[in-house]
Parts: structure tokens; C-alpha cells; sequence
């Protein structure tokens, strides 16, 4: 029977929202391609994880527990995923596009001579294959691309799939494995910057700030409306090259791809290669002083006002309505 498989990410004992993604997406084409869905774990400990990844549709599930893999390191995780694959023979495989993702799928698809298309925000069926939408010229157009050969490899952009309805009465074959776990570079330490209270990629809602707040001991205003409305802070590349707030907040071609809920764009004049990181957001507020602002062209409700007036009074709104329900 063909197999769908998916490379399930996790982080502190937990699964990301986009691997529960990849899974969900994974269970819908599986009934389109007669397939059924399998899972790749990696780290110490992860069988645990197992009975999530079932209960959103996988039905096997590869786990390499090697104390060795408790960090990332490209190499032998390209391996063992190269591994799965050799053994299995999936005719598709969906690996999240995160950081992570984006260094390991294009190795292994190397490995495996698998042709591997990225960034992907719609996959579908047609006569037993698959097609993928991705975007192009920083979001200005969107291309369809099919594969030649198998496995066909996608990365799958966060946000934009459904995880789909969990069914915890479903369970999973579980699989240990091991592979080879040496690598010419090692993770000794991980040093991690504070970040926020939510994760910027697999945020519902997201606050960014622009150069419209002027300077850096105004971007409080921001960090509140986000509090208030339980968001991820984001940022503009001006910003960030600015030195007012760490890379980890940017969004856009350089810094983070997100497609949130809702995406609140503040003071942001909406350049290109911002919009590339944003535009796939499902709704987008724009507060600018510019009526002319790029960002207008996009956003499905704009305000045209000085920010300064107007976050204050939508953070002590949110506030309002949090505190009524």
C-alpha cells in the first residue's frame, strides 16, 4: 500500500503545531492516493509523542531514540529520515518548513534523489499525483509544480494547514530504530535568547512594529496591544537592522515566513520582501499614517491614523473584552 510519510518536529518534550500539520495534510491526501500515514520521530524519549501524531492520523511511526540525537545535527538526521524512506518507499513526503525543515529536507532529498518543492501552501491530487501551490517573487504570484518521479517531497508552510480533528482512540505501530548517529559538527550548548511567550511561526495572532514607531523605547506599545490580545510579536527588517529588537522577532523574505489568523502590521509601510513573510496571513489589520502605505494593498482592514493615539486605546479595548468574556 502507499505510504505518506511525515517528519514529525518536537521541541522540549513537545510536538510543534506544524508537525500535527504535516500529519492532518498527510491523513487528507492519503485518502485521495489509497496511502496510509507514517511518522518519523527523532530524540530520546519521543515514543511518548506517538499517540498524538496516531490520533491526528498516522498509523506507523519510525522512532530513533539514540541519546545521541538529543540535539539536532543535519547529518544524522538526514540519515535516519533516509532510512525511513529507503525502507518504506512513500510517495510523498511533508516535512514542516521550519528552521529545521529547511536544512534537513534538502539534504536528504539529495540522498533519496527526490525531487523537493518548498514553501508549499496548498497540495492536491490529480490522476494519482500530487500538485503543490507555492509562492513566487516574494508572494507576487503563486506557481503549480508537479513532481517527476518519487518520492515527491514537500515543506509545508506553518499555519496554512489544518492539523485536522484529533481522534484519541486511534494508536500507532511504533518502530525503534537507530542509524548512525556521528556527524562532523555537534551541538554542545544551546544558548537561547529570551523570546516570547508565544512561538512567532505557529502564533494564531501576531503584533509587528515598523519604523512608523520611530524609535526603540516605543515598541512597548506594540509588545502590549500583543500581550493583550495573547499574540507573538513580530518586526520589520528596518527595525531589526536597526538594532531596536533581536533578529528573532523579523518578518518577511529575511527573517520568519508566518501566516497567522490575524496579522496586525504597525507602522509598517509593507515593502516587498516583508510581504513576503506575511501575506499568506489569513487576515491582516494595517495601522499607518500613510493612506498611500504599500501595506494597505494586502491588509483586509486598514486604519489610517497616527499609532501613537491608537494602540494605547485598542491595548485598553482588548484588555476590556478579555476581561468580559
Amino acid at each position: 500500500m502507499a505510504v505518506v510519510l511525515t517528519f514529525a518536529e518536537h521541541r522540549e518534550g513537545a510536538l510543534r503545531r506544524s508537525a500535527l500539520e504535516a500529519v492532518g495534510e498527510a491523513k487528507r491526501l492519503a485518502g485521495a492516493l489509497s496511502a496510509t500515514v507514517e511518522s518519523v520521530l527523532i530524540g530520546p524519549g519521543v515514543r511518548g509523542l506517538a499517540d498524538e501524531l496516531a490520533a491526528h492520523g498516522a498509523a506507523r511511526v519510525h522512532a530513533y531514540e539514540q541519546p545521541e540525537l538529543q540535539a539536532y545535527a543535519t547529518e544524522p538526521y538526514a540519515r535516519a529520515l533516509a532510512q525511513v524512506i529507503g525502507a518504506v518507499k512513500p510517495t510523498a513526503v511533508l516535512v514542516p518548513f521550519t528552521a529545521m525543515g529547511r536544512d534537513l529536507a534538502p539534504r536528504v532529498a539529495a540522498k533519496v534523489g527526490a525531487g523537493l518543492v518548498s514553501d508549499c501552501v496548498a497540495l492536491l491530487v490529480e490522476d494519482g499525483r500530487l500538485q503543490a501551490r507555492r509562492p513566487m517573487y516574494a508572494g507576487r504570484a503563486f506557481a503549480t509544480v508537479r513532481w517527476e518521479g518519487e518520492p515527491q517531497m514537500a515543506t509545508l508552510r506553518p499555519n496554512v494547514f489544518s492539523a485536522g480533528t484529533p481522534d484519541a482512540s486511534r494508536k500507532a505501530e511504533v518502530v525503534s530504530a537507530t542509524v548512525d548517529a556521528s556527524a562532523r559538527a555537534r551541538v554542545k550548548e544551546v544558548h537561547a535568547t529570551a523570546a516570547g511567550k508565544v512561538e512567532l511561526t505557529e502564533a494564531q495572532i501576531i503584533v509587528s512594529g515598523g519604523r512608523g514607531l520611530k524609535g526603540a523605547e516605543n515598541f512597548p506599545l506594540v509588545e502590549g496591544l500583543a500581550n493583550a490580545l495573547g499574540a507573538a510579536v513580530g518586526a520589520s527588517r528596518a527595525i531589526v537592522d536597526a538594532g531596536w529588537v533581536d533578529h528573532q522577532y523579523q518578518v518577511g523574505q529575511t527573517g520568519k515566513t508566518v501566516s497567522p489568523s490575524l496579522y496586525v502590521a504597525v507602522g509598517i509601510s509593507g515593502a516587498i520582501q516583508h510581504l513576503a513573510g506575511m501575506s499568506s496571513s489569513k487576515t491582516i489589520v494595517a495601522i499607518n499614517k500613510d493612506a498611500d502605505a504599500p501595506i494597505f494593498k494586502v491588509a483586509n482592514y486598514g486604519v489610517v491614523g497616527d499609532l501613537f493615539e491608537l494602540l494605547p486605546r485598542l491595548t485598553a479595548a482588548a484588555k476590556e473584552f478579555v476581561r468580559k468574556r
